[in-house]
């Protein structure tokens, strides 16, 4: 960290379940209601036809792999991840749901290796199992003291942000809601009386605005501000001019930070006003690797983001992304090729935004981008 800056470490979706869950020391029921899998231990399978072997049972580090020597080396100032996945032994199948994401809490230790701050929970896989399996959720994580954003007993709960002090008496606060086009039922929906997640059910500038009223209630001189927003289809780079134009209302209104998850892969990076909006981190940890049918996005490619601001403006100064690959569940540090590849689709895509990717001699990809 620069002195006078803040480091917020930034990534997608976390899912720490399913088959992942299965290869760490302590195993959960494995059985699915999948409709051509029924037993969690076939992802395994999947990746080692891929991949190679899988060790099991692996030590709690094993999923993040790589991921942990970027982030020790790096040393964020804090660490935002979106959790995707229901911490519980709960049996309790939500209905209407083809696949359902679990982890049992004796392995939540494989989510404090890595230190996550604050955890989003406005997904569509924290009510997996029912009202039973987001209350153990909220549970475990208050246990083990990590901080919960995006759902809660009750809707006030959902939508309080969650708090990370820093060091000179700044703070981040992060907000986590999430919109239908991410696939989050309605009747998720936290209400007063009623436990679940905070919801957008159309991103209107009145709802944008009714988010920065709350945040600028709770928001102290020096503190940032993080919209954490799941949103958007599994698949493609395309943005929908609804999502930017929330986007933007949500930075007019005072958020620092866009964390947008969702996409199966990276969307477009914008700074817009001197502060960042992704519009889709993709995956960081999950159990996909046998699946196929979207090679061309090359999803077993995963960023470790850490967006540095100026302390006392909370303007983007710079942002470096490291690319990482998934093999045999785990993350590895990603061939030059590879980064080169990913370097390459990002600026891509994120020009028409006026963003434009360059590549450090160590790997790491660094964000330009045109003030607008």
């Amino acid at each position: 960290m620069a002195i006078g800056s803040i480091t917020l470490f930034l990534c997608g979706d976390v899912m720490l379940g399913r088959g992942v869950d299965q290869i760490l020391p302590h195993p959960g029921d494995p059985a699915l209601r999948e409709r051509y899998l029924r037993d969690a231990r076939d992802y395994i399978g999947l990746a080692e036809q891929v991949n190679g072997p899988v060790p099991g049972p692996v030590d709690l580090t094993w999923p993040w792999g790589d991921a942990l020597t970027v982030l020790d080396a790096v040393a964020p100032d804090a660490r935002v991840v979106n959790l995707e996945t229901s911490v519980t032994t709960c049996d309790g199948f939500a209905p209407g749901k083809a696949v359902h994401y679990r982890m049992n809490p004796a392995n939540l230790p494989a989510l404090s290796v890595a230190r996550p701050d604050v955890c989003a929970l406005a997904n569509n896989h924290v009510l997996d199992f029912g009202h039973r399996g987001l209350l153990d959720t909220l549970d475990h994580l208050a246990q083990a003291g990590v901080r919960a954003a995006g759902a809660g007993h009750n809707r006030a709960e959902a939508w309080e942000p969650a708090v990370i002090p820093l060091n000179g008496g700044q703070r981040v606060l992060v907000c986590s809601f999430g919109t239908p086009s991410s696939g989050i039922p309605g009747h998720w929906a936290a209400t007063d009386r009623r436990p679940g997640v905070a919801f957008v059910d159309t991103p209107t500038d009145p709802t944008a605005d009714e988010i920065t009223a709350r945040m600028r209630r709770r928001r102290g001189s020096g503190d940032l501000a993080v919209a954490s927003v799941h949103w958007g289809s599994n698949w493609g780079y395309e943005v929908d001019g609804d999502q930017v134009r929330f986007a933007h209302r949500l930075v007019d209104g005072g958020i620092d930070i866009v964390h947008g998850h969702s996409s199966h892969h990276p969307r477009p990076i914008e700074v817009y006003r001197g502060k960042l909006i992704l519009y889709g981190c993709g995956d960081f940890i999950d159990d996909y690797e046998g699946i196929g049918g979207y090679e061309q996005y090359r999803p077993d490619l995963r960023l470790a983001l850490f967006a540095e601001f100026t302390a006392d403006t909370a303007v983007l100064t710079r942002l470096r992304m490291m690319p990482l690959q998934a093999r045999r569940l785990r993350l590895h540090r990603a061939s030059d090729r590879d980064a080169n590849w990913l370097r390459a689709q990002i600026d891509r895509i994120s020009r028409p935004f006026g963003s434009h990717v360059d590549c450090d001699p160590d790997g790491t990809l660094v964000l330009q981008w045109s003030a607008h």
